[in-house]
């Protein structure tokens, strides 16, 4: 948009000393007041150590969803029960170590930045998006299927999950500790596919992994708008809906 019309933003994150993320001013009221009226998870593929450069505005959430599942914050401090149940989830699965050294073995270092391992529960590729072979991402999720593990790519990442790591079991968790009666959700990557199709009510916006799929359920509303603005049209929707109806747990990926 023209610089006239950007709207002033808030930094909510800082990396290596410099600001790396930021939500609208108007968007951290509406959270702010969202998490007054609903319990309120930030779900993340983020490991916990990334989530906690995250400084959302309004009181620290009581639950927080991270590694894609693999962790359950609670008050800040990973919960030891879940933590058992996700391991013992993930011995139906291929070991990371194994899928984590076919993807380097198949990786190519004119178009490979780096290769992380998240917690020991999930790897991904930090790549040169535009060296990258078209067919790199199928052929590895071909391979990774049968073994228990999901492929995705999402801007410069290329990430490989197991089946069991996801989003809404962990928040299906929250919500029975919270005794909510309804998940509204928000996300745009396929890595909260799961997330949104397990809510109750779910929207996602104009850009991002999602929407260049063409991914939608009936239950799943479209923003038209795109970046930051989408955030702030999400959070007035989610907090309509609550006020509508409340008894919510609001799960919004970062």
């Amino acid at each position: 948009m023209p610089d006239t019309r950007a709207p002033r933003l808030l930094c909510v994150e800082t990396y290596d000393h410099r600001p790396l993320s930021y939500m609208t001013e108007e968007a951290a009221a509406l959270l702010a007041a969202l998490a007054g009226q609903a319990v309120f998870v930030p779900a993340t593929t983020r490991t916990p150590e990334q989530y906690r450069r995250v400084r959302l505005p309004g009181p620290p959430p009581r639950y927080a969803v991270c590694a894609n599942g693999g962790h359950l914050l609670v008050d800040g401090e990973s919960d030891p029960e879940w933590r058992q149940r996700v391991r013992e989830r993930l011995t139906e699965c291929a070991p990371l170590a194994q899928v984590r050294d076919h993807m380097l073995g198949r990786a190519r270092p004119e178009w490979l930045l780096k290769e992380r391992v998240a917690d020991g529960l999930f790897a991904y590729l930090v790549v040169e998006r535009a060296l990258l072979p078209d067919t790199w991402v199928k052929e590895l999720a071909a391979w990774a299927g049968p073994q228990g593990w999901s492929v995705s790519l999402q801007g410069r990442k290329i990430y490989a999950v197991p089946h069991p790591l996801t989003k809404s079991a962990a928040v299906a968790e929250v919500a029975r500790r919270a005794g909510t009666a309804r998940t509204l959700a928000a996300g745009d990557s396929l890595l909260d596919a799961d997330l949104l199709r397990a809510a109750d009510v779910a929207w996602r916006p104009a850009h991002g992994e999602l929407a260049d799929s063409g991914w939608q359920l009936s239950h799943v509303r479209v923003v038209p708008e795109r970046g930051v603005l989408a955030g702030e049209a999400i959070l007035r929707l989610m907090r309509s809906a609550v006020i509508t109806q409340p008894g919510a747990v609001a799960p919004v990926p970062d």
